[in-house]
């Protein structure tokens, strides 16, 4: 494989793995993302309410109800992307519960390791049951 550049010339990255330097491939770009983290995953199971390069809200798998997921594996955003992605659920909650029809759960039970929120509808365990 030639690592020539214009005009038959070595390329930098070329010159720079001559030199000692890094490598003329680049490593995985870092997304902030975990493999294997089923929140990282991000797979599209049930419906879905909002998505943005901070975060996506859908219906929770084991919960049904909304859910706020940040884009980056961790369990302390930054307090403005924080308060950002919890306005995010609001808006979602608000909308399908009205706004005094449910309440923030943060306690992340089954995931601790990545940052989640839910908005449980306050008859959400109730409702859950029904459709059992």
């Amino acid at each position: 494989m030639s690592e020539a550049g214009p005009a038959g010339r070595p390329s930098g990255a070329a010159l720079a793995a001559a030199d000692g330097g890094p490598a003329a491939e680049a490593g995985p770009v870092d997304d902030g993302k975990l493999a294997g983290c089923e929140l990282c995953e991000a797979a599209r199971f049930t419906p879905w309410h909002h998505e943005d390069e901070l975060c996506w809200v859908a219906d929770c798998e084991a919960c049904d109800v909304p859910i706020v997921v940040w884009n980056r594996h961790g369990t302390e955003p930054p307090e403005a992307d924080l308060e950002r992605m919890l306005g995010t659920l609001k808006a979602v909650a608000d909308r399908l519960f009205g706004p005094e029809g449910w309440y923030l759960d943060r306690n992340m039970r089954q995931i601790p390791d990545h940052f989640h929120a839910h908005g449980r509808a306050n008859d959400w365990l109730q409702r859950r049951n029904q459709r059992r």
